[in-house]
């Protein structure tokens, strides 16, 4: 389409612009140790409406992994390097995890849209965790979601924003997971 057209496509890769995670990929860059262990948790309650909406259906959102992991997959590659292997442990409707190696991590995953998973002890109305841990250090990323989109869309408008072949491995690694035989 770029080529045939004369004009970028640009991607939303929000996760890059959250400055909690751009404070990490800092440390990590700068760092002397290269390789780490990380766990990544991310557990969100989605109600009936889930599976009624296209969001609910493989076929059209590419299911959890696309829907939701390539973000994550995405911000993972970004701050630790190519994936050099993977496995996937779960796979459901509800839930996907499975490990990751990098350049630079080893990486244990689980994403959920299940409630039930959600750890005992949140406040009530909280239906999304979010947790990364790098080396046993939470890197803390809950917060500041709302104007990350808006912030990529300014990058856009200035003719900064994120390439396909910035989102080409997160891509390729959600196909792998979409595609493996079990």
């Amino acid at each position: 389409m770029e080529a045939e057209h004369g004009k970028r496509v640009y991607t939303v890769l929000q996760l890059r612009v959250h400055p909690a995670l751009l404070k990490l990929r800092e440390e990590i860059l700068a760092g002397e140790r290269r390789h780490h262990r990380v766990i990544l948790r991310y557990i969100t309650s989605r109600g009936t409406w889930y599976r009624h909406s296209w969001k609910g259906d493989p076929e059209k959102s590419g299911g959890i992994a696309a829907n939701i992991g390539v973000h994550f997959f995405d911000m993972l590659i970004w701050i630790f390097g190519p994936v050099r292997s993977n496995e996937t442990h779960i796979s459901d409707e509800n839930r996907m995890g499975g490990t990751l190696t990098l350049d630079g991590a080893k990486v244990d995953w689980f994403l959920s849209i299940d409630g039930t998973d959600l750890p005992p002890g949140l406040p009530p109305d909280q239906q999304t965790y979010r947790s990364v841990s790098v080396d046993g250090k939470e890197v803390e990323f809950s917060g500041g979601f709302t104007d990350l989109h808006t912030q990529v869309y300014r990058e856009v408008l200035e003719g900064r924003g994120f390439s396909i072949e910035d989102a080409r491995p997160a891509i390729e690694l959600v196909h792998s997971l979409r595609n493996r035989k079990t």
